[in-house]
């Protein structure tokens, strides 16, 4: 046990609640869940755990082999879980395009979407839509795959008489950015590119993100919610790359949570009745958390959507 153990919020859960503490109880019988990153880490608890509570979980991946040995391994131990796996690399708006194509094509429904798939600190590099990749696939990608999937969602939520919910990850980094939070006019500049810098940023878009889509949810009366979250620090692939954060991560290794406490929050957000009707939050350890001044800016949400719109479009 570690210090995080005992710190209990107002929601009964703590830093140490497992993604199976936190959905004890719940059935998730008859709802539809996409998770994205998850063959590996956090992604593929919150698929597991989403599938033990009965959910039908589609699982995109880019690597459909991998992601078909994933549903595999799952259903080894959970036999009754429903499990789709779907190719999809968030980092391309192509990739993203088509998946949303053949998902709607399918006449699946969806109540519950969860942008779990993220990279980190890499070198400087442009996505295939010549983006800079972390800002490309933390959130360029999910912004489209949503609101390319938010009709789907509207007509499930409409016809299930079931709330959607949206559930962004986002991560405490996401306070650490550069000057003005967003570089609107310097994204692509490698001479101005700092690896965790350019992290932030991209984290900071998703809570950014989930505040406007709440704003335009509620706006429109829909049924659907949109929350992001902060997973805790956990020592997972996601920190491959190396650098200053990956040492650090090294040295206080005993103080991370683990995978099942890392995708506690994710689970609790998408799937607990505590958070009916509660949207445009940002969550820790399972409880409502603060986010940061930017991140609460809605002048810089509503700046990042337009600035999102054409980006997708251009592309």
């Amino acid at each position: 046990m570690t210090w995080i153990s005992i710190f209990t919020g107002k929601s009964g859960f703590a830093a140490s609640s497992t993604a199976e503490d936190v959905t004890k109880g719940i059935d998730g019988t008859g709802l539809t869940a996409i998770v994205t990153g998850a063959t590996s880490g956090i992604g593929l608890e919150t698929a597991r755990v989403l599938a033990l509570r009965g959910v039908n979980v589609v699982m995109p991946v880019r690597n459909l082999e991998a992601g078909e040995k994933i549903k595999e391994s799952i259903a080894e131990k959970i036999p009754n879980a429903k499990l789709e796996v779907m190719e999809l690399d968030v980092s391309s708006l192509e990739s993203v395009r088509k998946f949303a194509s053949q998902y709607c094509q399918k006449g699946l429904p969806l109540n519950i979407l969860i942008l779990n798939a993220g990279i980190m600190t890499p070198p400087f590099t442009l996505s295939k839509d010549n983006i800079e990749l972390q800002f490309a696939t933390n959130h360029v990608g999910n912004f489209l795959l949503t609101n390319l999937l938010l009709d789907t969602m509207k007509k499930t939520a409409k016809e299930s008489g079931k709330e959607g919910r949206i559930v962004i990850l986002s991560s405490e980094v996401h306070r650490v950015t550069y000057k003005g939070g967003i570089m609107f006019d310097k994204i692509n500049d490698e001479k101005s590119y700092n690896a965790l810098y350019a992290y932030g940023q991209s984290k900071l878009a998703n809570a950014l993100h989930a505040s406007e889509l709440t704003r335009r949810l509620q706006a429109e009366g829909v049924n659907i919610t949109a929350n992001s979250l902060h997973p805790g620090v956990i020592k997972t692939n996601l920190a491959r790359h190396g650098g200053f954060f990956s040492i650090f991560l090294n040295t206080v290794h005993s103080f991370l949570k683990n995978v099942p406490q890392g995708a506690a929050t994710t689970c609790y957000v998408a799937l607990h009745p505590q958070l009916k009707g509660v949207s445009g939050q940002y969550f820790a350890d399972s409880n409502l958390s603060k986010a940061s001044g930017y991140a609460r800016d809605p002048e810089l949400a509503k700046k990042l959507w337009d600035f999102s719109v054409k980006l997708t479009e251009s592309k």
